[in-house]
């Protein structure tokens, strides 16, 4: 996504009821953080699992988050998306940045970036993938799945003019 939308869908978000972002930088969505920081709307954690467990702290409490990262800590988090998000079913929208699906792109993010659509079927998380042209209707779709007390994700796919 370029830098207008991701500032746009940032803005559009927090008017429309998230409250707090919670999570690791991902350089895929550097412009919808730094928005985010620039408002002082932003929580940097040092892990994706840190960033859950606040996130999940600020949902029960009945406002409502969404938690940012890349989809290797996606990965790393799994245990904590299970065990605490969906066993106690706490609503909170997954920005994740996809890495490894194109065939420029590093080794070490290709694997990953390979079984990330099967990774997220098997959960059973809901997702849609953010483009330019429809992160209006991606944000109002998560903000409908969290208000039904349901996590879900948004997917922000690398491109060449990152």
């Amino acid at each position: 996504m370029n830098k207008e939308s991701q500032e746009k869908m940032f803005d559009h978000l927090n008017k429309i009821g998230i409250t707090h972002f919670v999570g690791v930088p991902d350089s895929k969505m550097k412009h919808f953080i730094g928005r985010g920081i620039t408002k002082k709307k932003i929580i940097i954690t040092t892990r994706e699992e840190e960033a859950i467990g606040i996130a999940s702290g600020i949902s029960l409490s009945m406002q409502n988050v969404l938690v940012f990262m890349q989809n290797a800590g996606f990965a790393n988090s799994i245990s904590t998306i299970t065990s605490l998000v969906q066993l106690y079913q706490i609503p909170m929208i997954f920005l994740i940045g996809w890495r490894g699906y194109l065939k420029n792109d590093a080794p070490e993010h290709v694997k990953i970036g390979k079984i990330q659509p099967q990774l997220l079927k098997l959960l059973g998380l809901n997702t849609r993938i953010v483009k330019d042209d429809n992160w209006q209707d991606c944000c109002t779709w998560a903000l409908d799945q969290i208000n039904k007390n349901k996590p879900c994700g948004l997917i922000i796919r690398r491109t060449f003019n990152d």
